[in-house]
């Protein structure tokens, strides 16, 4: 069971990617996903989370106000709009699927149960 990021890629600083989830096959009740993301050396970080069941999304502090995400659940996708990227946003971003009713938006990896292969963002200056 493997959840399918794509959408990265390389962009100029102010600008501008939609990243995207898939679930494909997915049998597993998901009650939130979120995005995360691991620039070089650093360890793995929450950038953004949303319940499937109503829609609540959550932030980090870092890209409040400049990402965006959503959920269309009938085509078990998730997007993750980034505006205005800046060159600390570059990184591989992950999306991962907490399998818990408990979900209140947690953005600690150790919480969520199912991992995609990532893709990578590059913010030039």
């Amino acid at each position: 069971v493997q959840l399918v990021e794509s959408g990265g890629g390389l962009v100029q600083a102010g600008g501008s990617l939609r990243l995207s989830c898939a679930r494909p096959g997915f049998t597993v009740a998901t009650y939130g996903i979120g995005w995360f993301r691991q620039a070089p050396l650093k360890a793995r970080e929450g950038v953004s989370s949303i319940s499937v069941s109503d829609g609540r999304t959550y932030y980090a502090d870092s890209v409040k106000g400049r990402f965006t995400i959503t959920s269309d659940n009938n085509k078990d996708l998730v997007y993750l709009q980034m505006n205005n990227l800046k060159p600390e946003d570059t990184g591989v971003y992950y999306c991962a699927a907490m399998a818990s009713r408990f979900f209140t938006g947690q953005l600690s990896e150790i919480e969520y149960d199912f991992w995609g292969q990532g893709t990578q963002v590059t913010v030039s200056s």
